[in-house]
């Protein structure tokens, strides 16, 4: 299950937080970055599982959530971002929705990351719609994050791709998140490259 994996060795090893966008205890969003996790072992990719974070509110205010609080650490010491969303009535999760809002209100860890978006659906539209929403969350005032535009990874159909351990069966869907993480990696390097050059011209 690691054909081409090689071709991305080019690239500087890369620390990566992966968001799963569902707090169901089945999600195929969550085993999708599972699998990403197992698949790419060249990187050190951190699922983070967003199943404890409480519902967003601000009466919290100064003292964030030990969830939130472990999550933004987590985000924070991350090269990249990836972010896993399913689709709820043609949008993003009350979830992940959530999970955004508490780390755009006290803590800030998204802001100058890069992300990619993926998505993985039983139905046949793959999550383009919540991704579409996510998009421009993630670049709103308070977030701020540069989105990966090159690839656009929609999974359909995914309880027929992602089998019972978690493994995807299909080679093509393989390859095409291959060439998507790829793509990733070089512009995650372009973009922390920037924002370091940014923060060092202000010195």
């Amino acid at each position: 299950m690691k054909c081409c994996i090689n071709n991305l060795k080019e690239v500087t090893r890369l620390k990566i937080a992966a968001i799963a966008g569902s707090n169901a205890n089945h999600s195929y969003n969550r085993m999708l970055l599972e699998f990403i996790a197992r698949h790419f072992s060249d990187d050190d990719i951190d699922v983070i599982d967003i199943r404890q974070v409480p519902m967003f509110n601000e009466n919290y205010k100064g003292k964030i959530p030990e969830a939130v609080a472990d999550i933004d650490r987590r985000v924070s010491s991350a090269d990249a971002v990836i972010i896993a969303s399913p689709e709820y009535n043609h949008s993003v999760t009350s979830a992940l929705k959530c999970v955004i809002e508490w780390l755009s209100y006290e803590v800030h860890p998204l802001e100058n990351k890069p992300v990619m978006i993926i998505g993985a659906s039983t139905h046949d539209q793959g999550s383009s719609r919540s991704q579409v929403q996510l998009r421009d969350i993630l670049i709103s005032p308070g977030v701020n994050a540069y989105i990966f535009q090159n690839e656009e990874f929609f999974m359909s159909d995914a309880a027929n791709i992602i089998d019972k351990d978690g493994d995807i069966t299909n080679e093509t869907t393989i390859h095409f998140l291959e060439k998507c993480m790829r793509e990733f990696k070089h512009y995650a390097k372009a973009i922390n490259r920037m924002v370091a050059e940014k923060k060092e011209a202000k010195k």
